[in-house]
């Protein structure tokens, strides 16, 4: 009698004749090693996980993002990754009551979570009640850069992981309409060495983009030139350092609303309430005035005579010349950490 084809391999599958390959599962995927931690350092051959793939680091690293630095080698997917939560959220509505933890999509397509419960106020002005959301395993958050800006939101947010949230991204783009040359001069290197040398600088201003004002609030009255025509009319002690570059004097403010459009000398508070305003000022200072120094930064930067030569223009004797090394060196760590962000080389002539 003939055998079915079926009973056959029954046959010799039980005497152990033959043996079936079946296709791997996702259960056997490596196992996930520790999430990868922005701050943590890293030696070579350290493994972690991120979005669902083990990392192997080639060399000494920190804050650099497995899949988008190359000193991480893709060791392929792993098992127990938690995908980011989909992007089913409602619609921002201005007036609505937004309780913390509401997530809602902008009307620029991006997501927002609240952190503070608000009466709808606008999630891309209001940056104490809301934060970027990420979701579906992309960040909405991190458009192409706007303007071709040579910073992404991305790279932005690796260079100031800690970062108060008045110093925004947008707040930054949006206050480069009024300089327009910044970080869009030469080639591709220069404009690069220039973003990563003013965000260097303004890093070590504020802490890593973490204070808004001076913190030495002694100083508050001493940053009044009574002798200037028009005085100090919103206070004697209303002109202490604000911003992204840490603006004072009445004199400075005077001159950077000038030059901006916005009466500063009698409101110097918008500096500290305004992040696009707060970024104008600095790129104001950057972009026209020379400070302590012979050239403004953005003429050291673009012609290169080195990142230097913008720490003299900012804080020239009190720092330079041997004055104060080790805060020249503090510059200097976050720009070399920046054009290393940026895939860019520092240049020379890193201090003063």
């Amino acid at each position: 009698m003939r055998r079915s084809l079926t009973s056959l391999v029954a046959a010799l599958l039980a005497a152990g004749t033959i043996s079936v390959i079946l296709p791997m599962s996702s259960a056997s995927a490596a196992a996930c090693a520790t999430a990868w931690n922005a701050s943590a350092a890293y030696q070579g051959g350290a493994v972690v996980s991120y979005n669902g793939h083990n990392w192997s680091a080639k060399w000494w690293t920190q804050n650099e993002t497995p899949g988008n630095a190359g000193v991480w080698a893709d060791q392929g997917t792993c098992g127990g990754w938690t995908p980011a939560p989909s992007c089913n959220h409602p619609n921002w509505a201005a007036g609505q009551w937004y309780a913390v933890g509401s997530i809602v999509r902008y009307t620029d397509g991006n997501y927002y979570i609240a952190v503070h419960e608000n009466p709808g106020y606008d999630p891309v002005i209001s940056h104490w009640y809301w934060d970027p959301y990420t979701c579906g395993g992309t960040t909405p958050t991190d458009p192409p850069a706007p303007g071709g800006f040579v910073v992404s939101e991305a790279q932005f947010n690796q260079m100031f992981p800690s970062r108060n949230t008045f110093y925004s991204y947008s707040g930054l783009t949006a206050a480069m309409s009024a300089y327009p040359a910044f970080a869009k001069t030469g080639s591709d290197t220069i404009r690069k060495q220039e973003a990563a040398a003013f965000l260097a600088n303004v890093n070590h201003e504020t802490g890593g983009l973490v204070h808004i004002v001076e913190q030495n609030t002694a100083n508050y009255p001493h940053y009044c030139d009574a002798g200037q025509p028009y005085g100090c009319p919103a206070g004697q002690a209303a002109y202490y350092g604000r911003g992204p570059i840490q603006l004072s004097w009445n004199f400075n403010y005077k001159a950077a609303g000038d030059a901006l459009g916005i009466n500063l000398l009698a409101d110097p508070w918008r500096v500290e309430r305004e992040s696009a305003v707060a970024w104008k000022t600095a790129l104001w200072y950057w972009m026209t005035q020379n400070g302590p120094g012979t050239m403004t930064a953005h003429n050291a930067m673009v012609n290169s005579r080195g990142f230097g030569e913008t720490i003299r223009s900012i804080n020239g004797s009190k720092e330079c010349g041997g004055a104060n090394p080790a805060q020249v060196q503090s510059r200097v760590n976050a720009y070399q950490r920046f054009t290393q962000i940026l895939g860019v080389s520092p240049g020379g002539n890193l201090s003063c």
